[in-house]
């Protein structure tokens, strides 16, 4: 018989293949001994269902689980464990009230999967590309260490402060934005409704326009007369940039675009970095080796540059290298930061020097966010008021000269 496996080969691929064998516990036991890792093995069939298909192609193409959601599923899935349920009588209780349908979706899944003896972290693996990088490794520590609530609680303090962070830096960045928005609008409304009115009595009065009055009265013609075009174009230019941005070099290219931007780059460093400590902290302090914590630590940093510039230390740390010289060759942290990782290095207390390295840079992130606001935002209400200012000038002027040449 054919079967299709999901394993997990020695030098850490996830790979998918299609293996004979007389049954498929024989079959686990050949790819375990030529060292891979069996997260999943199913009987293949020459002509799957259409519509198993099409909820396959649906479930993937699917965006991740937001981390909100994620925090509450998980908080009700360690009350349970701690009150001494059996985790698959944990999880159908759980399906019985949860209303995420990509969740409830991936949910049933792996209930089916544990079910047929699969454990609970290798059937979350398998639809890693929905969850974060090290959701699945840490649930895997816990079922290693028999701590699986415990490690789960620890998980949940991890998504606590990884909200917390990126909701300080969203909700830092709405007002600027609604501002950039507002002025926008009212710079569009005046040139398309406003300008033209104004445009019709000077016509009438037959009046000499001034240079300012010409190019206000010019933007506006060209902004009716070829709005259909301008809104095509730039939904065109949208779909492309997204489509770009999401491809490997297009996200490279766009991330070392915005650690270069005066002001906020430093933020969003600080933040890449603090996000990779997390990350590795609550995988140590689960009880993962720092190898594959390392690997997997990189991977949850969403900046891609600093992603890439992380990548060599993996290699380094592998070879035998102090991961605090592996760290600093990047030049990615501070020379703060490293001296606290080599200390805890030194002493053993290396997740904890890491988590402290992830509170003192999302403090730097709040305090630097907030004098970076308290600079902008006067900024662009001046901004706002010339330019509504200037424009209100170049309509009314023709007006003011018309006047004077009466008097």
């Amino acid at each position: 018989m054919e079967f299709v496996c999901r394993v997990g080969t020695p030098d850490g691929r996830v790979e998918r293949m299609t293996r004979a064998a007389s049954d498929e516990e024989a079959l686990r036991e050949e790819l375990e001994r030529e060292g891979m890792h069996v997260f999943g093995i199913e009987r293949s069939l020459p002509l799957p269902s259409f519509g198993n298909l099409l909820g396959a192609i649906g479930l993937r193409r699917r965006k991740k689980i937001s981390y909100s959601t994620l925090l509450v599923f998980n908080q009700e899935l360690a009350a349970l464990l701690k009150a001494g349920l059996p985790l698959l009588q944990a999880i159908n209780l759980m399906l019985e009230r949860l209303k995420d349908p990509v969740l409830r979706e991936v949910l049933v899944q792996v209930r089916d999967r544990v079910k047929s003896g699969v454990e609970l972290s290798d059937a979350f693996a398998e639809f890693g590309d929905l969850f974060p990088p090290l959701y699945a490794s840490t649930l895997r520590a816990g079922e290693r260490t028999g701590e699986l609530e415990q490690v789960i609680r620890r998980f949940l303090r991890y998504l606590r402060l990884v909200l917390e962070a990126r909701k300080r830096v969203y909700s830092a960045l709405v007002y600027p934005m609604v501002l950039v928005g507002l002025a926008v609008g009212m710079l569009l409304v005046m040139s398309i409704f406003v300008v033209p009115r104004f445009t019709v009595f000077y016509d009438a009065m037959d009046l000499q326009l001034p240079f300012l009055t010409r190019v206000t009265v010019g933007i506006s013609v060209f902004l009716r007369e070829n709005l259909v075009l301008i809104v095509l174009g730039l939904a065109v230019a949208a779909g492309f940039w997204s489509r770009w941005k999401r491809t490997e070099k297009g996200r490279l290219a766009v991330d070392r675009l915005r650690l270069r931007v005066p002001f906020i780059g430093p933020v969003l460093h600080r933040f890449a970095v603090a996000e990779f400590c997390r990350s590795l902290s609550t995988l140590l302090s689960g009880g993962m080796p720092l190898v594959p914590a390392l690997e997997i630590s990189q991977r949850a940093v969403s900046n891609a540059h600093i992603r890439a510039r992380l990548a060599p230390t993996l290699q380094k740390v592998r070879e035998g290298q102090a991961l605090y010289m592996a760290l600093e060759a990047t030049e990615v942290f501070e020379d703060l930061a490293i001296d606290m990782v080599k200390v805890g290095e030194a002493t053993g207390a290396l997740d904890q020097m890491l988590s402290s390295i992830a509170d003192f840079l999302d403090e730097e992130v709040e305090v630097r966010m907030q004098r970076i606001l308290s600079l902008i935002e006067p900024l662009m209400l001046i901004v706002m008021g010339a330019l509504v200012a200037i424009l209100l000038l170049s309509v009314y002027l023709p007006l003011f000269s018309a006047l004077g040449n009466v008097r």
